[in-house]
């Protein structure tokens, strides 16, 4: 019984700031958006991972145009994407501690740089000196994704991958809870 308060007593202290950080009043001013923002979160063991993000739509759109090689992108759209980690984590074997940060990426042919960093702003402004860590993840192909997806599967009591997923691109990372 004392650990199902515990999970949702860190339930919430994950999604308080994250929820603060992603729907408040400046961040959209209460009117629908041509890229909503969505949000996931995964439980890996006992750490808690969410991601808060805009969906932008290809809207025939060429997806190279929307992600260009080698340039810092945001990772969605509107703002960073934020993603908060309740416990520490190896991000593509890389130590985070726990907290709330930007999710940056910077896209290529064949592997994505991705980048947690500590600057929690409006996307487009990205601050290399405020980066946590950067890691390289592959780039697989998938069925054709409309909207700018971000999801977890390969899940174990340890470890689980987080997915981006747009047109046919599928980036995944391998997000592993420290023990």
């Amino acid at each position: 019984m004392k650990s199902k308060y515990t999970v949702l007593f860190i339930t919430l202290i994950a999604f308080l700031p994250f929820h603060s950080l992603s729907f408040g009043q400046d961040r959209g001013n209460g009117r629908a958006r041509p890229s909503p923002n969505a949000a996931v979160t995964q439980n890996i063991g006992t750490t808690i991972v969410s991601v808060t993000y805009g969906r932008p739509g290809l809207k025939g759109r060429a997806l190279e145009s929307l992600t260009p090689a080698g340039k810092v992108w945001r990772t969605g759209a509107n703002e960073s994407a934020a993603i908060t980690f309740s416990g520490d984590v190896l991000v593509g074997g890389k130590a985070v501690s726990a907290g709330t940060y930007s999710l940056y990426t910077v896209p290529g042919d064949d592997e994505w740089t991705i980048i947690i960093n500590s600057k929690l702003s409006w996307g487009t402004q990205y601050d290399k000196a405020m980066d946590v860590v950067r890691t390289r993840a592959g780039v697989s192909s998938g069925s054709q994704t409309e909207w700018f997806e971000i999801d977890f599967d390969t899940l174990s009591d340890s470890k689980a991958h987080l997915n981006l997923r747009w047109g046919t691109k599928v980036v995944s990372v391998p997000i592993e809870v420290k023990s």
